[in-house]
């Protein structure tokens, strides 16, 4: 009589091995996914507020890029000032060319780099 006791707990083991996921593992594994997308969420937002609001502290050095202008599609011109100077670099994929090095600066302000570089040149 034992042994088919043994065997009755055994298969009733495996039944219940057989069966869905109760309904406590599923609302564990929802807040589980839940818990997930709250906390990517949560760092994309403040990487965007880092970027946005420019909190990264820039390098205090030597070199500084004060504009950028897209020329094509890899190419752009890149006004870059050393130790007071500035520079008109050509940037492409395979070289940086030197375009020219402006002997009086150029003030960066909201109005559009182009014009303000058009200014500079033409008052040189």
């Amino acid at each position: 009589m034992s042994f088919q006791l043994v065997l009755a707990s055994v298969g009733s083991a495996t039944v219940q091995a057989e069966t869905p996921a109760s309904p406590s593992s599923i609302a564990t594994l929802s807040s589980m996914v839940g818990g997930l997308i709250v906390v990517l969420l949560l760092i994309f937002f403040l990487a965007y507020l880092v970027k946005r609001f420019n909190l990264v502290p820039s390098s205090q050095g030597v070199l500084k890029t004060l504009a950028v202008t897209p020329l094509g599609q890899k190419e752009k011109l890149v006004l870059v000032e050393v130790d007071g100077q500035q520079y008109l670099l050509g940037v492409t994929p395979q070289q940086v060319s030197l375009v020219d090095k402006l002997t009086s600066p150029v003030e960066i302000s909201p109005e559009s780099f182009a014009t303000r570089l058009r200014q500079a040149k033409t008052s040189q």
